[in-house]
């Protein structure tokens, strides 16, 4: 980074010293070419903080938002940390049951919507699903009109940036979602982790493919302003369409995740010889896990590093590689923990485990969430000495690097063994008639769980037959107990709108349902 402003105690404080020391810099830029300094930004969002202040918002009015991806998104965000505001972003593909569950919990007063987009009447659903409220939140259209204000008659900005004033539900697939808390300070470490590890300045332009209001989207932002770069932002990501957007503006880092870089991957294939981006310097990402496969692929085609991390809502940042790390090192781990954090791998018997030990990841630092809504769960999420459990399996090499195998709940337990669905997974990737693999445990008499490989179909070419799916496993030297007993092929597995990772629980519903020799 060229210059640092990790010290700043809030988010809007990032907003002002980064206004204050390159005004003039591009930050953001859209699918039509227009832009907005950083200067621009400040100014316009504090006017925008100013038009939400006559409305009655102010020092913790809670506001759930359901946006795509626009500048008004980003500029009525941080117009609202302006004021001090608890947000509630929801993404933007959600409808009636998630949209209502959240205005609910959070006893939603103000509600921003876009409208009808893309076909959807957002104000319509809203209206509807808190018709029956005794204090109806109030509902704004800001795509149709952004507040606008008078900055001096705004109050002071905040300064405790340890305050909780921000909520992310994560994805309920059985229960409902848990409200993960979040403050400006974790969200700022966070975002320092992601700078200091990617290494990006000035010179720097990225993108911003995935919707904002996932906590990939402060994270993120954050890390333009602590380090200085611009980025494309995207509202909706079409690889054809926002690819030559990419080559015009010169953007130097693209990713989001695994399913981002096949993404690129499969048009840079259309025209090999000709560089889809020229002034591609780096990828990066996470979400999901990366086959070393797919490294090796990009390292290949496109001539350029891809630094994948790891994260999760309860802590945008736990790890991420470094362009400055070897091929080895980027290709096989998530990179090291980020500046700031402290990880430990607790064994199943509760030791702390030694370099190369598997056991389960757990967290502290400044950049861990503060607790769910639900204090159940919250003493559920923490260990007796305040360790975050994630949850995640894994272990740290003795070079420092952090190898995932896979979650508690994804490790497949077959007559007694422990089985690691991402090993399996990891080798078939590389297999040429895979386009995309899951692999799952699924209910079985005789074994407690059966293995299975849940096969994408690759473009042009033939189903991968189990013989050769047995073969393939077996070149790679894999245990025979490990060799999935079950093999189904499908067009596309089912994935979430975000990140895309495939979607797991799905597909045991599907196959645990589906009769099975």
């Amino acid at each position: 980074m060229t210059e640092s402003f990790v010290d700043a105690a809030t988010l809007w404080d990032l907003v002002e010293r980064r206004a204050a020391a390159t005004p003039d810099m591009v930050l953001l830029i859209d699918e039509a070419g227009n832009t907005l300094t950083c200067a621009q930004f400040r100014d316009r969002a504090e006017r925008a903080a100013a038009g939400f202040a006559a409305l009655g918002v102010g020092h913790g009015t809670r506001v759930t938002w359901e946006l795509p991806n626009r500048f008004e998104t980003v500029l009525a965000s941080f117009a609202l940390a302006r004021l001090g505001a608890v947000q509630n972003p929801i993404l933007h593909f959600y409808r009636h049951k998630e949209v209502g569950y959240a205005i609910r919990a959070t006893e939603a007063e103000l509600v921003l919507v876009p409208g009808t987009w893309n076909g959807f009447d957002f104000t319509a659903m809203v209206h509807e699903l808190t018709a029956d409220l005794a204090s109806k939140p109030q509902v704004v259209d800001v795509f149709a009109d952004l507040p606008n204000g008078d900055p001096a008659s705004l109050p002071p900005a905040p300064t405790d940036g340890d305050e909780v004033r921000w909520v992310y539900f994560t994805s309920g697939t059985t229960s409902d979602p848990k409200g993960v808390r979040h403050t400006d300070r974790t969200l700022i470490t966070g975002a320092n982790g992601l700078a200091v590890a990617l290494d990006m300045s000035g010179d720097d332009v990225g993108s911003i493919a995935f919707p904002f209001s996932h906590i990939a989207g402060p994270d993120y932002f954050g890390t333009m302003l602590l380090a200085g770069f611009g980025a494309v932002l995207f509202e909706a990501f079409v690889p054809e369409k926002a690819i030559p957007v990419l080559a015009a503006n010169g953007v130097t880092m693209v990713g989001g995740g695994t399913a981002f870089y096949q993404m690129y991957l499969a048009e840079q294939r259309k025209d090999p010889a000709t560089p889809i981006i020229p002034s591609l310097r780096k990828m990066s990402g996470g979400g999901a896990p990366m086959p070393p496969e797919i490294y090796e692929e990009i390292k290949r085609e496109f001539g350029v590093k891809t630094c994948h991390g790891y994260g999760m809502t309860e802590c945008p940042m736990i790890c991420e590689g470094s362009p400055h790390d070897t091929d080895e090192q980027l290709a096989n781990t998530v990179g090291k923990p980020v500046v700031g954090l402290e990880m430990r791998i607790v064994t199943d018997q509760g030791a702390v485990a030694g370099p190369g030990e598997d056991g389960e990841v757990r967290l502290k630092g400044p950049m861990v969430f503060r607790g769910y809504t639900d204090p159940a769960a919250t003493a559920e999420a923490f260990d007796d000495d305040g360790w975050f459990r994630t949850g995640d399996l894994g272990h740290i090499r003795p070079d420092g690097h952090v190898v995932l195998t896979g979650r508690l709940k994804d490790v497949i337990i077959r007559k007694g063994e422990n089985i690691s669905a991402q090993e399996i997974e990891h080798v078939l990737y590389a297999h040429p008639k895979v386009g995309d693999v899951a692999v799952i445990g699924l209910p079985d008499r005789e074994r407690g769980e059966r293995v299975c490989a849940v096969v994408e179909r690759a473009a042009g070419q033939d189903d991968l037959t189990f013989d050769e799916m047995v073969a393939c496993l077996t070149e790679a030297q894999l245990m025979r107990q490990k060799i999935p007993e079950q093999l189904e092929v499908v067009d596309a597995l089912p994935r979430n709108e975000t990140l895309r990772k495939v979607m797991k629980f799905k597909l045991r519903e599907e196959y645990a349902a589906k009769p099975w020799p």
